[in-house]
């Protein structure tokens, strides 16, 4: 009698299963959709992007599909924010920067020496700012999922080696189309050039700008090595990379299939960001071998750096908004 009841227990267990997740499978349909990025799939942003492909794909049990466009075959990160916001493209994956001019306050991710390590960027990321500002995005149409890592930024050029704040000065660097990081090369002495991602080759190479900044992976998967000479260890400002849906797509979806999406993004930036940090450390060893010479700055350098970009980091925080600018130095305080 016993052994008969434990049986319809465990029996009622597994019918409430199966009813779960045929409850769960009717509120998920077919779908295909399309997801482009501009990095290359080998980066591990590449890399993070296929691993929220797959988790999608198993936890809706196969019906949602994406077909994938890596490194800018939909075009730059401001076109396919664009094509995203119009519901032309379904997904995209993007550097926080050129998001400032939809939603001013991502601009607090460029301040330069937010962050003193990547404990304290996920702690802002992951906290109220990080949430905040997905958030925001629903009044341009957008629907932010989460954020990925691209890194910390280093100055690579073809001139000479950064030790000091002025060595800067003179030289011709490609910047990101953001005011924060334009001003704050500006300060430096820098001749500031803007310029979409997918000229940056061709001008270092031809010469017409000497300098670039951008994480380590990008540095390595886009050759670069090939065109520039030196990197300086900088790290002078942290990139998030944002994980966005066009809201027209967003308000379509049942709850279930949101969670679905909600849930593979965040266990993706997981695996992400630890394959990232891991790759780093690979990276500068191969660039060196590659006949690139890597220099560090002094504490005492990058803290004379720092002062000479506080009027900028000023002026940016009126912008931001004070309340915004100590919710993330209290989370980055609280790692401490």
């Amino acid at each position: 009698m016993l052994k008969l009841t434990s049986a319809s227990a465990a029996v009622a267990v597994l019918s409430t299963i199966l009813l779960s997740t045929s409850t769960l499978a009717a509120d998920v349909k077919e779908r295909t959709l399309k997801f482009g990025y501009s990095t290359f799939e080998a980066h591990p942003l590449g890399q993070g992007a296929n691993k929220f492909v797959e988790l999608v794909g198993k936890k809706s049990d196969g019906k949602i599909k994406m077909k994938v466009y890596p490194a800018t075959q939909l075009g730059s990160e401001t076109q396919t924010i664009s094509a995203t916001q119009g519901g032309v493209q379904d997904i995209v994956g993007t550097s926080t920067a050129p998001l400032t001019g939809l939603v001013k306050e991502y601009a607090i991710f460029d301040f330069p020496f937010l962050f003193a390590n990547a404990k304290e960027a996920d702690a802002v990321v992951d906290g109220p700012v990080g949430q905040t500002l997905l958030a925001k995005l629903s009044e341009k149409n957008l629907a932010g999922l989460c954020f990925f890592e691209n890194g910390f930024r280093n100055v690579t050029n073809s001139k000479r080696p950064i030790t000091k704040g002025e060595d800067v000065a003179g030289l011709k660097i490609r910047t990101m189309q953001n005011p924060v990081y334009i001003d704050s090369f500006k300060a430096l002495g820098a001749n500031a050039v803007p310029m979409p991602w997918p000229e940056v080759y061709t001008a270092l190479e031809s010469g017409a700008i000497d300098a670039q900044e951008n994480p380590y992976g990008i540095i390595s998967v886009n050759k670069l090595n090939e065109v520039q000479k030196y990197i300086s260890v900088t790290k002078h400002a942290y990139s998030p990379w944002a994980m966005i849906m066009s809201k027209k797509l967003w308000d379509d979806l049942s709850n279930d299939e949101r969670k679905i999406f909600v849930d593979s993004c965040n266990e993706a930036k997981e695996f992400q960001r630890k394959f990232s940090r891991e790759e780093d450390a690979k990276i500068v060893a191969d660039l060196k071998s590659k006949g690139m010479a890597i220099n560090e700055l002094s504490p005492e350098e990058v803290a004379k750096i720092k002062a000479t970009l506080q009027p900028v980091i000023d002026k940016y925080s009126a912008t931001v908004g004070a309340d915004l600018v100590k919710q993330a130095q209290a989370s980055i305080a609280a790692t401490q």
